[in-house]
């Protein structure tokens, strides 16, 4: 069996990351996966959550704001809607977008409250790649 798997993460704007893994991990709408080379073929949505990439070299994480993860024995493909390595965010805009969400959800006089519950998972999700990073 092979070492490791083929792992593409695209967004409508650009191929985020492409490379091969020895593990993704990744929360799905209905629980986390763990994925190996060789993994039986599904697909599932996901939910706004770091996708963890594991390499002979260590653990990335990669904010990812939902979307379909697509699993075939050689290869994984997320289709998000966004997806931000860790030297990509901007930790200082992140803030903001948190404080701003919170702040929404607070008023909450005739906001959508499902948008700003995600915007706010969001955030959180970039700053926690973000601090994820800055700790290895």
């Amino acid at each position: 069996m092979a070492k490791t798997i083929r792992l593409d993460i695209v967004t409508p704007e650009r191929i985020v990351y492409s490379d091969n893994v020895n593990m993704v991990i990744a929360r799905a709408t209905d629980g986390d996966l763990g994925i190996l080379p060789g993994h039986v073929p599904l697909i599932a949505g996901l939910s706004i959550w770091p996708l963890r990439i594991l390499k002979d070299e260590g653990e990335t994480e990669v904010s990812v704001c939902s979307g379909f993860i697509e699993v075939q024995p050689e290869k994984v493909t997320v289709l998000a809607g966004c997806a931000e390595l860790p030297e990509e965010i901007n930790v200082e805009r992140a803030e903001e977008a948190k404080e701003r969400a919170e702040s929404r959800l607070k008023s909450a006089d005739g906001i959508d409250t499902v948008r700003a519950e995600a915007a706010l998972r969001r955030a959180v999700v970039r700053l926690k790649v973000a601090e994820f990073k800055n700790k290895m």
